[in-house]
């Protein structure tokens, strides 16, 4: 069981997102080819299948966690490109166990937020065998830092992000 949650992109942002995202371009949908197979959707936090309804699109994550915390991350906003499904989804499996997109050996980084939504430092994490206490230990390091009040997990190769976790309410 994990000690955090992987927050997917929220069903606000989601239904503007699915019209027009975050770079002012208009959603194109397509549908899944095996290309896209095993791609990160970042609504239900689970891997594209083949035959799908989705879209890439322009995605502002730190933006938009400003605009509701009332931070001002200057700078450190930035847009980056997302997998979602075109229409309403499930959202992520209530009974997942361990953390989305967590496959050993795969490299992710790890961004620590401050509550002005500055860049607070960071590290680089390849997932163990046990990828769960892996993301659990680099979690426990990010918030041992009391300034840090978000993590953005990305992925290395393309700097999409992943998912995002909140400082824990109580420990």
């Amino acid at each position: 069981m994990t000690r955090y949650t992987a927050l997917p992109v929220d069903a606000t942002a989601l239904k503007e997102l699915r019209t027009t995202d975050d770079a002012g371009r208009p959603c194109v949908p397509y549908t899944a080819t095996g290309d896209d197979a095993g791609s990160p959707l970042r609504c239900c936090l689970k891997p594209v299948e083949e035959g799908e309804r989705i879209a890439l699109v322009s995605y502002a994550p730190l933006r938009r966690w400003a605009a509701a915390t009332g931070a001002r991350p200057g700078a450190y906003d930035e847009q980056g490109p997302v997998f979602i499904h075109t229409d309403p989804c499930d959202g992520p499996a209530t009974d997942r166990d361990g953390y989305p997109f967590d496959r050993p050996g795969a490299l992710r980084t790890l961004r620590r937020y401050d509550a002005r939504g500055h860049i607070a430092g960071g590290r680089l994490l390849e997932i163990p065998e046990d990828a769960t206490a892996g993301f659990d230990a680099a979690l426990d390091e990010a918030f041992a830092d009391p300034d840090v009040v978000l993590v953005h997990v990305r992925a290395v190769e393309y700097g999409c992000l992943h998912f995002a976790v909140g400082r824990p309410s109580t420990r």
